[in-house]
C-alpha cells in the first residue's frame, strides 16, 4: 500500500507521532543511542573492530567472555556459507580468522538483535520485530550475492549493510514502552517508521563510527531515484537487495516495482537477471540465512 492510499492516523495518533519524533530527534542529536537489551559484549566487539590496531587475539578474548556469542561464531564459521573446504574449526581464534572482521561484526550484531527480540519489555512488538529480522536476513543474503556477482564490493561488507539496513526500524520499535499512544495507532506508527527509519539508521551508524559507505547505504536506502558517477556502490546493492527481498516470491511484482529504480541499472540488473540470481543462488541464500540463525 503506498502513502497516498494508506489510512490516515487519528488526531491523537498524529499528536503522539509529533511528540515521538521530537523526542527521537533529541536523542539522536545528543548521541543517546540506547537499544534496550543490547548486550555489552556486542558493544565491545564493535568498538574493538573500529580500531585498526585490534588483533585477532584481542577479539578472541572479548568474544570468549560471552559463551553464547562464542558458540554463534563457531557455528557460523563452520556453516556451509563460510566453510567451503569442509574442515571444521573448534577454536575461536581460527573461527575469527576464517570469518574476517566484517563477518565477526555481523555475528555480534545478529547476536545482539536476538537478545533484543527476546527482551520481555518488547513483547508487545514481538511480531514486527520477528518480521523485521526475517526480512533483514533475506536482504543481507541478497546483498552478499549481488555484491559478489555484480560488483567489486567486498561481499562481507555488503552482507553487514543488509543486516543493518533495518536498524532504524528496530530503534523505533524499541521505544514502544515509552510511547504507548503512538504504538496503539498502527497508521501513525507506520508513517513514523516509513518517514524516519532511514535517517534514524544513518544516525546510529554515525554514532557507531561505521564506515562512510555503510552510513550512506543505510541513510539512502530508499532513494530509488539516486544517481551518481562511477561504478555501482554499496547503496545501490542495498536498494536492490531490499526490493528483491520484498518481492522474493513474486517476480511479477518485482519486475513492476523495479522500473525506474536507478540502482538496478547501475548493477546491470533487469527482471530476468534478478530472477536468475534468486533461482541460481537459493542454496547460497539459505546457507547465509541459516548461518545467521
Amino acid at each position: 500500500m503506498n502513502a497516498s492510499t494508506a489510512p490516515s492516523p487519528s488526531a491523537e495518533g498524529h499528536n503522539a507521532a509529533f511528540e515521538f519524533v521530537k523526542a527521537l530527534a533529541f536523542e539522536l542529536s545528543a548521541g543517546k543511542i540506547d537499544l534496550p537489551s543490547f548486550p555489552d559484549v556486542a558493544v565491545r566487539v564493535r568498538r574493538a573492530l573500529a580500531d585498526d590496531r585490534t588483533t585477532v587475539e584481542q577479539i578472541t578474548r572479548i568474544v570468549g567472555s560471552e559463551p553464547a556469542l562464542a558458540a554463534r561464531l563457531l557455528k557460523m564459521s563452520n556453516s556451509a556459507m563460510l566453510n567451503r573446504s569442509g574442515k571444521q574449526v573448534t577454536d575461536l581464534k581460527s573461527a575469527i580468522a576464517r570469518m574476517g572482521y566484517n563477518m565477526v561484526r555481523s555475528a555480534a550484531i545478529s547476536f545482539a538483535m536476538a537478545q533484543i527480540r527476546a527482551s520481555a519489555n518488547l513483547k508487545s512488538v514481538e511480531k514486527p520485530l520477528r518480521e523485521l529480522w526475517e526480512h533483514s536476513t533475506y536482504v543481507a543474503a541478497l546483498c552478499y550475492v549481488v555484491a559478489k556477482k555484480q560488483t567489486r564490493i567486498n561481499p562481507d561488507e555488503a552482507f553487514l549493510a543488509g543486516l543493518l539496513h533495518g536498524i532504524g526500524k528496530l530503534y523505533i520499535l524499541s521505544r514502544c514502552e515509552r510511547h504507548p499512544v503512538l504504538f496503539a495507532d498502527t497508521e501513525a506508527l507506520s508513517q513514523v517508521i516509513r518517514d524516519w527509519h532511514a535517517n534514524v539508521g544513518k544516525a546510529i551508524m554515525e554514532n557507531w563510527e561505521m564506515a562512510e559507505s555503510l552510513v550512506a547505504a543505510i541513510g539512502d536506502q530508499e532513494d530509488i531515484e539516486r544517481e551518481h558517477e562511477g561504478a555501482a556502490d554499496l547503496t545501490d546493492v542495498v536498494i536492490c537487495a531490499n526490493m528483491m527481498a520484498a518481492y522474493f516470491n513474486d517476480p511479477a511484482d518485482l519486475e513492476l516495482n523495479m522500473q525506474g529504480v536507478n540502482a538496478f541499472r547501475m548493477l546491470s540488473l533487469d527482471a530476468a537477471s534478478t530472477g536468475a540470481i534468486v533461482l541460481e543462488c537459493r542454496d547460497e541464500i539459505d546457507a547465509l540465512r541459516n548461518a545467521l540463525g
